[in-house]
């Protein structure tokens, strides 16, 4: 499979705040999910489990070896594959991936795509580094590759990766089935569509030199730039955009250096003049994450989804691993078993339809927005006394000035999906 035309639009951006970036002694991170305006993107809890060993895993296109336990984790996914574009896990370990095209070609066939990896370390890591080697140990073995889009034109890329945890970050950038690593221990940091590695490599591909070498991209003296030496030569328009909306976060960051919080996050997230909230042709920011790791360990992460498009006119819902969680059904998409496109030979050839209940009430809030002022104002003020809700719970938790019991907690994202739900309906 082949990747689509070079100019086809296709964006993310990850952010990360790492004290004494943040205003709190906690990591921050964020990421706005960038895909095809009517992709319907779910949210789902998988809890920890046992595997029997020897077992096989079924990802998006290939199996692969099935680990001995695997953690609990909560992700944001377009419904119809089965990795995800972002999420986190019981310990606290944050991930999300983005689309980069290299010098290195995208290959034809079928094997990992970026966002079962990114499931995969969740799945199988307690720390962002420990993340890294997952990433890299299975992408050495079985590469990545495959239609990234639900249509039967393939679409393919390579991925970058922003990895955190409670006390650092890593970006992650690939080529193929080589890698270059950078640990991030303080301060902000930003990716979006592009290599931004440059001589600052923490932890490399051990061929990544030579096989530059070999191709008659770097000398094989002095500085190595990865970002220099891999990226394209003649970048397309997605590059070029892409450039843009880096430059405009990386700005965003340091404006708010030293007092970077949650919300902070949110409002980036929901820039629209930079392009970092997408509304361009067919692609849009198709759902949003923020997540607050706070480095004392004995108090909870808390982690932020919409499960909706547009995050200036979505809901920031609360989620915290605990006793008591279960999976939303408002924000699940159906299922198709062996009928479904993706599982069909050749692939994607039909359309089904993923909605899910709260994907559709919010389709219609967003409609009455637009058709009905006074009353679109009035559902606006629910979303955003909601969402105020949800952070003043958990500004009061990670103060220590709620207890609630584990079972409140457990089943709070689900709460507040209901409410805003109802809110629709």
């Amino acid at each position: 499979m082949a990747s689509s035309s070079p100019d086809s639009p296709c964006s993310c951006d990850c952010f990360v705040s790492v004290p004494p970036a943040s205003a709190i002694p906690a990591v921050i991170f964020a990421k706005n999910s960038d895909r095809p305006r009517d992709e319907v993107q779910e949210v789902v809890f998988v809890p920890a489990g046992s595997h029997t060993p020897g077992s096989r895993l079924q990802c998006t296109y290939i199996e692969v070896e099935q680990v001995s336990k695997t953690h609990a984790v909560i992700l944001s996914r377009p419904s119809w594959l089965w990795g995800a574009e972002m999420g986190a896990n019981e310990h606290g370990v944050c991930i999300g991936n983005e689309a980069v095209w290299t010098k290195e070609p995208v290959g034809e066939g079928e094997a990992l795509l970026g966002m079962d990896l990114l499931r995969l370390a969740l799945e199988r890591s307690s720390s962002a580094q420990e993340a890294l080697h997952v990433i890299t140990g299975l992408l050495e073995r079985y590469g990545q590759g495959g239609s990234c889009l639900e249509d039967p034109v393939p679409f393919s890329y390579h991925s970058t990766f922003l990895l955190a945890d409670r006390t650092e970050a890593w970006v992650l950038e690939t080529a193929g089935r080589l890698w270059a690593a950078q640990r991030i221990q303080a301060g902000a940091r930003n990716i979006s569509n592009q290599l931004s590695i440059g001589t600052d490599i923490s932890v490399q591909h051990p061929e990544l030199r030579t096989h530059a070498q070999a191709k008659g991209w770097w000398e094989g003296q002095g500085t190595f730039d990865f970002a220099q030496v891999f990226s394209l030569t003649q970048q397309p328009v997605r590059m070029e955009a892409a450039k843009a909306r880096f430059r405009a976060g990386r700005e965003l960051l340091r404006q708010w250096q030293g007092g970077i919080t949650a919300e902070v996050m949110m409002g980036i997230l929901r820039d629209k003049e930079s392009g970092i909230c997408m509304d361009s042709g067919g692609f849009c920011t198709t759902a949003s994450m923020v997540s607050v790791l706070p480095q004392d360990p004995t108090q909870p992460c808390v982690h932020f989804l919409t499960a909706t498009p547009d995050p200036s006119r979505s809901v920031f819902k609360p989620f915290i691993f605990g006793v008591g969680v279960a999976q939303a059904p408002q924000v699940l998409s159906p299922t198709f078993g062996a009928q479904d496109p993706v599982r069909t030979l050749p692939r994607f050839q039909t359309r089904v339809d993923r909605r899910h209940t709260l994907y559709r009430g919010h389709q219609a809030a967003l409609g009455l927005m637009e058709s009905d002022q006074d009353r679109g104002q009035q559902l606006q003020q629910k979303q955003r006394d909601l969402e105020q809700e949800g952070l003043k719970a958990t500004h009061r938790l990670l103060a220590n000035e709620w207890a609630p019991p584990l079972q409140e907690l457990g089943s709070l994202f689900q709460a507040f999906v209901k409410r805003e739900s109802q809110a629709y309906a």
